[in-house]
């Protein structure tokens, strides 16, 4: 018998990396009014780029059904395997609790976490949980660790705009308008499992500064999983921030982790976006 984790979409990894992962995904939707698109299965995260430049109309995300999570439980346990459940903060969705009803009919054999992140901080820890489970921890211990080292996941970026996020209702339109007006690039993070915005800066340039700094006081934990990514067609803004942030990097990582993230975070980030994730080595 074997623990299995299972994600949700937004956690983004690639088909690529959950097949050699071993990783099992349910997965969320996305809707360009009523035209709706499997998040990565039939849109791409490209194609969602794409899409969301060229529409005039804004798209919108449906989470994840009990339905949904009961179907993936009941062909893992079937199988003899427990499950090791992950999905993005309960603040942000209801698909943790769309999980938790699925998985009180499968008592003993489930186990669900709520990272408090999305995205990159969800896909680090997500990382962490298959090396828990290569340690030989088993279900319960595993998820227990996972909920202790939560804590420490940090997740900043550096935003082109605060307007879809405000659009999708997760800052208010004061601090969205102000954005726009001034041409201020917002820095946000996830804290307690909600965005806030940590700061405002005049210019990327200066957005990258607060981005540092912040980092800076947290220290990066190398010996832990972390990663950098970005929104959009085009990662230009992230090979900038790469070289303009290097030293934050010199002697512990020649080859930055990257990636792009998907149609769901993408509907409420926006293109433009480049951000970090790690894990802490000291409170901010």
């Amino acid at each position: 018998m074997a623990v299995k984790i299972l994600v949700d979409s937004t956690f983004d990894f690639t088909e690529e990396e959950l097949a050699a992962l071993g990783l099992e995904v349910v997965r969320m939707r996305v809707l360009f009014g009523e035209e709706e698109f499997v998040d990565g299965l039939n849109i791409t995260p490209r194609g969602f780029y794409e899409r969301l430049i060229e529409s005039d109309v804004l798209p919108t995300t449906s989470q994840a059904s009990p339905a949904d999570f009961s179907a993936a439980f009941e062909r893992l346990t079937a199988a003899g395997d427990e499950v090791l459940c992950m999905t993005l903060s309960r603040k942000l969705s209801g698909t943790f609790q769309s999980a938790q009803i699925a998985a009180e009919d499968f008592p003993g054999r489930v186990r669900v976490v709520d990272t408090e992140s999305v995205t990159m901080g969800a896909n680090i820890l997500a990382r962490y949980g298959l090396r828990l489970l290569g340690q030989g921890l088993g279900l319960e211990e595993a998820a227990a660790e996972l909920e202790r080292a939560r804590r420490r996941v940090h997740v900043l970026a550096m935003l082109d705009t605060l307007e879809y996020l405000r659009r999708g209702g997760r800052v208010t339109g004061l601090a969205a308008l102000a954005g726009g007006l001034l041409a201020i690039k917002p820095v946000v993070t996830l804290r307690d499992g909600l965005v806030s915005v940590i700061g405002k800066a005049r210019g990327s340039k200066n957005a990258e500064n607060l981005l540092t700094q912040t980092i800076d006081r947290c220290g990066v934990d190398f010996s832990m999983p972390y990663t950098l990514g970005y929104t959009g067609l085009s990662d230009a803004m992230l090979h900038k921030y790469k070289a303009d942030s290097a030293r934050l990097w010199a002697g512990q990582a020649e080859d930055l982790p990257v990636m792009l993230i998907g149609s769901v975070i993408g509907t409420h980030a926006g293109p433009g976006a480049v951000g970090v994730a790690f894990f802490a080595l000291r409170d901010e």
